[in-house]
């Protein structure tokens, strides 16, 4: 923020010119008297002079420059014209006023008696000594008042910052949030879900958001069909539903319509007949272990999901010839406490965006492309109990409390018709897109992202507890923009529509603003499924912001009875921050309560989207705790953000996740380790002369603090590669998991040539990797010689 220069002593400066001209006045009247000749009286007229010398002689006064009386002439100060704007004040007892003792033939000129000329004298002095105390008090008024109103640089500041949060935050109550989520699961069962937007968009304007827009995309939807897919045994004629329920009309019955919803949007759609194929989780390791033994062609792969993107893990089924795929998840890698044999989920192929304009908005006039499927293999979700069916096995089986896998036998064959049916129709998303305008800093952007129900999808309730966090953070907010503040950046808060189909309205709107996006942008606060859980709390965040979320978490755990380790990391999450992470390169925050048995389990379950979740959010948390406590931290870190002055952001932090990365015994990496030990040397010297300084107030100039946010909001962006597997994020900072510990493209390299001869493909994701840490490393050099010019141009 700019530097506010307080007036103050230009103020009483002028206080001081004024008392100097009354007083230059006066000596230069006319009509001095005879009796001035007397002793008595000059000594008289002396004292008075004395006695104003000592009442203006205060604390503010003593800068300036004194001069000896003895330099003075006092022989014509009758004739002499006082220079104000040059005078120098002495410290005699003639004072900053001339002495009253004038040359003996001086009272020639007087002619009027000495009665009244001394009572004038007595007036004069004594008008002169109310003048300078009214302005004295005066000045000292002014200065006190734009004192107490002038911005101090003082390092207190950041406590005023703090105070002003904990104003904003303390009035989020989980009751609020109680209701609100109450009154949203009322309206999602409506087919349309312009209901959803129409009424966040009429919460968020009442609350005072400014300038609540609807953005609506038409879309290429992958919908279910009239009727639900099928699977049915050749041996025995038996056909089921994807929930293991026989195909009969009454079961379709019981189902009501969340049994149409049990599909994989994008899907090939058709009959497929052949045999089935356990493929377990679809590894690498598995598909070269299966084509030893079978001809893979045409069949139909039986695939647990979780370890690794569904997208990746079809796009290896896909090569290998498969022609569908029956995708389960098993109980053994669920908690004890969730029974799924009769879950059924959908799931999404879409990698992101409206399939039919890749790459660019589905704005009027756009080309379409005629893509109603984006894999050749026809994918349908099916519950465990339908796959214990399949393999002749009642249930997952449990034996001496150790949960044993489903698992088609080898030496038995399944062969089975697949029947999927799904429609490709264009519908309306809408998105909910309001702020809060920045005041020093507009062009600057904190995007807050939630979503909400869109028709045609399951119809869980994490969308509801996402849109009840954001609008009781917008509840709390907006009392103190109503009454004159505001955040130094803008604050953009969004609901996104279509989210269960790909994320399609944070794509679309991504696209569509993309130009101004990728340059204003600071950072995207996820809130996406805030309640998955509540035994512990799982803080994702990109490398720089890590710190921060340490911070803020560690606050939170002072006023909370368990505190556990903070395990914050950078991997892979779902929902909306997908583009904002891998398109643009924009630093992200999630907070979100998980389970814990769950998280012991493999990664990716998260793909799935249940009809009906077995435990309910409420269930979870029922006096919504948990959601208060979500709401307060990312609140926090909105506001951090949004409101200092330098971006929180750490970049030595990014260069040692850059070498924690390449720890291990990997093998071709001698040249990126000392590539990444080039980056932190040029971290470092970034952050110690350039980020320290920037956090002394009185090194904050404009510029410098503009240049240095900059660079801070823009770091990632070097770790964005063009070309990555299926399903793996293209910033390569984040992880698959939490068990993996190298860069995933790094990963999946080693894993796919192991069954090969070449290592084009190693080569290929080693030089992705060395050339993004040269990047980066080029980056936060270029940023040091800026700095640098500046300040060599200033001298």
């Amino acid at each position: 923020m700019n530097e506010l220069k307080c007036p103050l002593p230009n103020t009483l400066l002028q206080g001081r010119k004024m008392a100097y001209q009354k007083v230059n006045a006066d000596q230069r009247a006319p009509g001095h008297s005879q009796y001035l000749d007397n002793d008595d009286l000059q000594a008289t007229a002396l004292d008075l002079e004395w006695d104003m010398e000592k009442e203006l002689e205060e604390p503010g006064f003593d800068q300036f420059q004194l001069d000896s009386a003895e330099n003075q002439n006092l022989g014509h100060s009758e004739t002499t014209d006082l220079n104000l704007d040059s005078i120098q004040p002495a410290t005699s007892p003639k004072g900053r006023f001339q002495r009253l003792q004038e040359e003996s033939d001086y009272i020639s000129h007087y002619t009027r008696s000495a009665p009244k000329s001394n009572r004038c004298n007595f007036c004069h002095l004594l008008k002169i000594l109310c003048t300078a105390i009214i302005v004295f008090i005066f000045g000292i008024l002014i200065g006190y008042y734009i004192h107490t109103n002038c911005p101090s640089d003082s390092p207190s500041s950041g406590t005023v910052d703090h105070q002003l949060y904990q104003e904003i935050l303390k009035t989020i109550q989980a009751e609020d949030i109680k209701k609100s989520f109450r009154n949203l699961v009322q309206l999602y069962k409506s087919e349309d879900d312009m209901e959803v937007s129409k009424k966040i968009k009429t919460q968020w304007t009442s609350l005072g958001l400014e300038d609540v827009q609807f953005v609506n995309y038409s879309v290429l939807l992958n919908l279910p069909g009239l009727s639900p897919s099928t699977v049915t045994l050749s041996s025995s004629g038996e056909c089921f539903h994807p929930d293991g329920q026989p195909c009969s009309e009454e079961a379709r019955k019981e189902s009501s319509q969340d049994l149409l919803y049990s599909y994989a949007a994008y899907s090939a759609k058709g009959t497929l007949k052949a045999e089935v194929i356990d493929v377990s989780y679809g590894m690498a390791d598995d598909l070269k272990r299966i084509r030893k033994m079978k001809n893979v062609t045409n069949r139909i792969a039986l695939l647990k999901l979780g370890k690794l993107p569904l997208l990746y893990k079809l796009s290896l089924l896909e090569k290998a010839g498969f022609g569908g795929v029956l995708l389960y998840i098993d109980p053994c890698d669920l908690p004890k406490t969730v029974n799924p044999s009769h879950d059924i989920f959908m799931v999404p192929l879409n990698p992101g965006g409206d399939p039919s304009t890749p790459g660019y908005p589905s704005v009027d006039g756009s080309f379409r492309q005629s893509q109603s499927n984006l894999t050749s293999l026809l994918v349908q979700p099916i519950s465990a109990s339908l796959v214990a069916k399949l393999i002749s096995s009642p249930k997952a089986r449990t034996k001496n409390d150790v949960c044993s896998p489903l698992q088609l036998p080898n030496n038995e064959i399944r062969v089975v018709s697949l029947q999927v049916q799904t429609v490709t129709k264009l519908k309306t998303v809408t998105n909910v897109v309001g702020y809060v305008m920045g005041l020093t800093s507009p062009d600057r952007y904190i995007i807050v992202g939630s979503h909400h129900h869109t028709a045609h999808s399951y119809n869980g309730q994490e969308w509801a507890s996402s849109t009840a966090i954001i609008t009781a953070f917008i509840r709390a907010l907006m009392p103190k923009v109503k009454r004159g503040w505001r955040p130094d950046r803008t604050i953009v808060f969004c609901s996104w529509g279509g989210t269960a189909f790909g994320n399609i309205g944070s794509y679309e709107w991504g696209e569509d603003f993309k130009t101004v996006l990728q340059k204003n942008v600071v950072a995207y606060i996820n809130l996406h499924s805030p309640i998955r859980g509540n035994s512990t709390l799982r803080p994702v965040a990109s490398p720089s912001l890590q710190q921060l979320v340490v911070e803020k978490n560690n606050f939170n755990c002072t006023r909370r009875t368990q505190c556990p380790e903070t395990n914050i990391s950078s991997i892979q999450i779902q929902g909306d921050a997908d583009y904002f992470i891998n398109h643009l390169g924009v630093p992200s925050v999630q907070f979100a309560y998980e389970d814990i048995k769950t998280l012991e389990g493999p990664s990716f379950l998260s793909e799935a989207l249940f009809s009906t979740q077995s435990t309910t959010v409420e269930e979870m948390d029922p006096f919504f705790k948990l959601h208060e406590t979500i709401t307060k931290l990312s609140g926090e870190v909105i506001l951090q953000i949004a409101n200092e002055p330098v971006l929180p952001f750490n970049a030595l932090d990014i260069a040692l996740e850059v070498q924690n990365n390449l720890k291990g015994d990997q093998p071709n990496t001698h040249q990126l380790l000392a590539m990444a030990s080039r980056l932190r040397e040029s971290a470092e010297l970034f952050q110690s002369d350039e980020m320290r300084p920037a956090n002394d107030p009185k090194e904050r100039a404009p510029i410098r603090i503009r240049m240095l946010n900059d660079i801070l909001q823009d770091m990632e962006k070097s770790f964005l590669v063009q070309q990555v597997p299926p399903g793996f994020y293209r910033n390569i900072l984040y992880h698959l998991d939490e068990r993996t510990g190298q860069f995933s493209i790094l990963v999946e390299a080693w894993e796919h040539c192991k069954p090969l001869a070449t290592d084009e493909t190693l080569q290929e994701a080693l030089s992705k990797v060395l050339n993004s840490i040269n990047s980066a490393h080029v980056y936060f050099k270029a940023g040091l010689d800026v700095f640098k010019s500046v300040l060599d141009g200033k001298n």
